[in-house]
Formats: structure tokens, C-alpha cells, sequence
């Protein structure tokens, strides 16, 4: 089977650019300021897009586990199995150190704003009203990112159910592809019956006709005997 007709390459392709976005995102929660509602929107979008590619990947590896079971019957050898499993376990590694990152930085996040909760109340005072009012953006802020995200993660399911749609698609290809070759490998050994029965018809017929030719022959080449045994008995007795 070719890559382009394989639905592992198609799920693969799919990964992959959610691989990308994954990590374009990633770069830009790198150059955002600490502790902004910037950040921290992105880092719930970041921390969901991880958890999402690596739920496909477990499904890509399970597929894997099932090919890898009658490889034959996939078409498909030992070396290809391994390629893939080397690719879902790249794909893995990237995200998994995505994911550790902005975790990483989340929790530093969340120990600076403990570390501003123990100063003196003067200064304490000042922050909390400058968190106060950053709080106030953030809560704005985070209202137009969660509808910008609800639409975003609608635009995904829309291509989930496409790649879903367009996988069974090559599936049942697939599937109408084994029944005509099943068709023409029956109407193969039909004809293949019959071809031997019409040869054992002419076998028998050509032995017959071998048979009787051989019976004509022993006659002829007895009447040849005869008639020269009779020349014979004249030119000696007779003459």
C-alpha cells in the first residue's frame, strides 16, 4: 500500500501539524511576560494542545500494536513498524518537553505571587492594588480569549471529524479493493477448473485415437507379411 493511500501517514500528517502549531505557540508563550493574562491564557492552551497530541499518538501507537500483530495482512514489514514507532515516540518526546516547560513555568509563577503574599502590608498594599486592577484586565481579558478558544477547539472538531470521515473513506476502499480481487481470483480458479476438464477430454480422446491407430497399423503389417511371404513362395517354388 502507498503513503498516500496508508491512513497511518494521513493520521501522521494531521499530528504533526498540530505538532507545529504546538510548538509556534510554545515560542510565543516564551517571549510573553511573566505572570500576564497573556501568559496565562496561553498556558492553558498550550497544556490542553499537549494533552489532545499526545491522546492521538497513544491512538496512533495502538493502531501500530494491531498492524505489527499480521504485518503481511497490512502490507506493510518489520522495518516500516519500526520506523513509526520511532516516530510516535519522537512526536512524544517533543511534547512531553513542551508540556514540562510551561509547568515548569507555571509553578515559578505561582511561588513569585507567594513570595509577594509575605512582604510588609506597605508594600504589600501597593501590589494588591496593582494586582488588583491586573486582575480586573485578566478577567476581561480572559473572557475574550475563551470565546476566541471555544471557536478554535470547534474549528478542531470540525477537522477531526473531516480526518475521521476521510480515514474511513480509504478504509472502505480499501475493503471494495479485496473484493474484486477476491472476485477475480474465484473466476481465476473457475476457468482454471474448467481449462483442466476439457484437457482431460482431449487426453482421452488422443488416447482412443492412438489406441485404434496402433490396432490398424499391427493389421497392415500383417497383410504386408502375407503378401510378401506369397512373392516370396512363388519366385522360389514357382519358378
Amino acid at each position: 500500500m502507498s503513503s498516500v493511500q496508508d491512513p497511518f501517514y494521513i493520521v501522521k500528517e494531521e499530528i504533526q501539524e498540530s505538532i507545529d502549531k504546538l510548538q509556534s505557540s510554545f515560542h510565543q508563550w516564551e517571549r510573553i511576560s511573566c505572570d500576564t493574562g497573556a501568559q496565562v491564557h496561553l498556558t492553558k492552551e498550550l497544556l490542553a494542545a499537549c494533552e489532545s497530541i499526545e491522546w492521538q499518538v497513544d491512538e496512533l501507537d495502538k493502531a501500530i500494536s494491531v498492524a505489527a500483530r499480521d504485518p503481511s495482512w497490512y502490507g506493510i514489514d518489520e522495518a516500516e513498524l519500526e520506523k513509526r514507532r520511532r516516530w510516535t515516540s519522537t512526536a512524544r518526546t517533543q511534547v512531553g518537553n513542551a508540556r514540562k516547560a510551561v509547568v515548569a513555568g507555571r509553578e515559578v509563577n505561582i511561588s513569585v505571587r507567594r513570595e509577594l503574599m509575605r512582604m510588609p502590608d506597605s508594600q504589600q498594599t501597593d501590589k494588591s492594588n496593582q494586582y488588583t486592577q491586573d486582575n480586573d484586565d485578566l478577567i476581561q481579558s480572559e473572557s475574550d480569549r475563551q470565546v476566541l478558544l471555544i471557536k478554535q477547539q470547534d474549528e478542531e472538531l470540525d477537522e477531526l471529524s473531516a480526518s475521521v470521515e476521510r480515514i474511513g473513506g480509504v478504509g472502505l476502499t480499501i475493503h471494495e479493493e479485496l473484493l474484486a480481487q477476491e472476485k477475480i481470483i474465484d473466476d481465476l480458479g473457475m476457468e482454471m477448473d474448467s481449462t483442466s476438464n476439457r484437457l482431460d477430454f482431449v487426453q482421452k480422446k488422443v488416447a482412443m485415437v492412438m489406441k485404434k491407430a496402433s490396432a490398424k497399423g499391427q493389421l497392415m503389417m500383417i497383410l504386408f507379411l502375407v503378401v510378401l511371404f506369397i512373392i516370396l513362395f512363388v519366385l522360389v517354388f514357382l519358378t
